[in-house]
């Protein structure tokens, strides 16, 4: 089969999860309880690349207040469906000495990943790191980290679209899907 007909395969025996106007209405909740929280910091907002773009394409022009943007990229999937090492490819080029930062991702899982990423900007010197998540994955056991703000609350099955990937296919779907139990 080809790359094509393998993603559609993939997007056809699929459940969806969650509808794009679910997604859109998570976004927007999220949006408040961020200008509420942040609105009069002006903080620096880490978009965590690629998964995370998505959510903070559509974020930031619902957030009325001044920020300063970046972004680095930490992996431990790749286009694997199950997590591995954790790699950093890119750190953000703004110093976060002193600042509030607001880290964007695309799903909390088993929260390996950001962690590490706050423990790493708080070894940096920010003065305080809070998480946004478009999605966090009832796992059913404790996870080393807590998001600040979620957007939706997803099963424990292998959820893609809004930005997360099946085998690097399917970020762009407005929409949440998974995979076949």
């Amino acid at each position: 089969m080809s790359r094509l007909a393998d993603a559609q395969a993939l997007l056809d025996g699929a459940d969806l999860i969650c509808s794009a106007a679910e997604v859109d209405a998570a976004v927007d909740r999220v949006a408040r309880e961020i200008t509420v929280a942040l609105g009069d910091s002006y903080p620096l907002l880490l978009s965590v690349m690629g998964g995370a773009v998505v959510f903070t394409g559509n974020l930031l022009p619902k957030l009325a207040f001044p920020i300063d943007f970046d972004y680095l990229h930490v992996t431990r999937y790749g286009d694997d469906t199950a997590g591995g090492t954790l790699r950093w490819i890119s750190e953000p080029r703004t110093p976060v000495v002193g600042r509030t930062v607001l880290v964007i991702d695309d799903i909390l899982d088993e929260g390996i990943t950001l962690a590490a990423i706050r423990e790493h900007l708080l070894a940096k010197g920010a003065a305080r790191c809070l998480t946004a998540v478009f999605s966090d994955k009832r796992i059913g056991r404790p996870k080393p980290i807590r998001a600040d703000f979620t957007g939706l609350e997803l099963p424990d099955r292998y959820v893609f679209g809004y930005g997360m990937d099946v085998r690097g296919a399917w970020r762009n779907l407005p929409a949440i899907y998974a995979l076949k139990d």
